[in-house]
């Protein structure tokens, strides 16, 4: 049984003034420190190993939330992610499909 799961953290946060750019940087600097890699922007995704550390996960990001904006966490199985259309434009480097089998989540 898989239990690979993906999270997916999307934002929308105001960069009006300098403060709020700084805290939109430190919130993007975050998920990259945190293992998130950009899907297309201010979309970005992580792979955990099952629903324990997608909570432990969405526990961290509720810490480190800016003050103001808008901020969305999905979960999804390894199976939903892997469904995904991309409707216009080529893949990534980063969402090419691994071999779960020899993946290792820390």
């Amino acid at each position: 049984m898989n239990r690979f799961m993906r999270i997916l953290v999307m934002f929308d946060l105001p960069v009006g003034t300098k403060k709020e750019r700084r805290e939109a940087t430190q919130f993007r600097n975050y998920l990259l420190n945190e293992g998130y890699v950009m899907m297309q922007f201010s979309v970005y995704c992580r792979i955990c190993n099952g629903y324990d550390m997608v909570k432990k996960y969405e526990r961290k990001i509720e810490r480190h939330l800016p003050n103001k904006g808008s901020v969305r966490m999905v979960s999804l199985t390894e199976e939903q992610y892997s469904n995904m259309k991309l409707l216009v434009g080529d893949d990534l480097e980063n969402e090419k499909k691994v071999n779960t089998s020899n993946l290792s989540v820390f």
